[in-house]
């Protein structure tokens, strides 16, 4: 029983584990998938635990073996999904900032008549926004900085009139 064990190898300097390139890796993984051959025999025969190598199998599956052999960065899952939806809300608020765009576009294009020195009333180009047609009164409202309460009055035939 005691020509059994594998001589233990003795690593110089101050390092306490021993690092394996990734073609070792890959090729110790791939011993594991040859017939009439265990995880737990190649472990042994390469000084490898065996739970060891069954995480390198998994990695390999998952392909970040060989994306590090290319030398491509692998990232976490939980890390690439913060990062997707960080790239979802971008989207988002780009569209939002477009939309904000073109109906500010259309704002210096309306002709409403002007009423004293700063020109026309808020409510009133976003009222004619509105009539457009091509965007949301809310949109227009958010944009314009207008009440949609106030809009929604005009558009229902309602005069705004101040109480007091």
């Amino acid at each position: 029983m005691t020509g059994s064990y594998p001589k233990a190898e003795v690593l110089p300097g101050p390092e306490r584990r021993r690092s394996w390139s990734t073609a070792e890796k890959l090729s110790i993984v791939q011993e594991t998938y040859e017939a009439d051959v265990t995880v737990s025999l190649v472990a042994h025969r390469h000084g490898v635990a065996p739970n060891q190598l069954f995480r390198w199998r998994k990695l390999a599956s998952q392909g970040a073996l060989v994306a590090t052999r290319a030398q491509e960065e692998v990232v976490a899952a939980s890390e690439y999904r913060a990062l997707q939806a960080q790239i979802r809300e971008l989207h988002r608020l780009l569209g939002k900032k477009t939309l904000e765009t073109e109906i500010l576009k259309v704002e210096t294009t309306v002709g409403v008549e002007r009423r004293g020195r700063r020109g026309p009333k808020k409510s009133a180009v976003a009222l004619a926004v509105v009539a457009q047609g091509r965007f949301a009164v809310s949109a227009v409202c958010t944009v314009l900085d207008v009440a949609r309460s106030n809009i929604a009055e005009r558009m229902a035939g309602r005069s705004h009139r101040r109480l007091g």
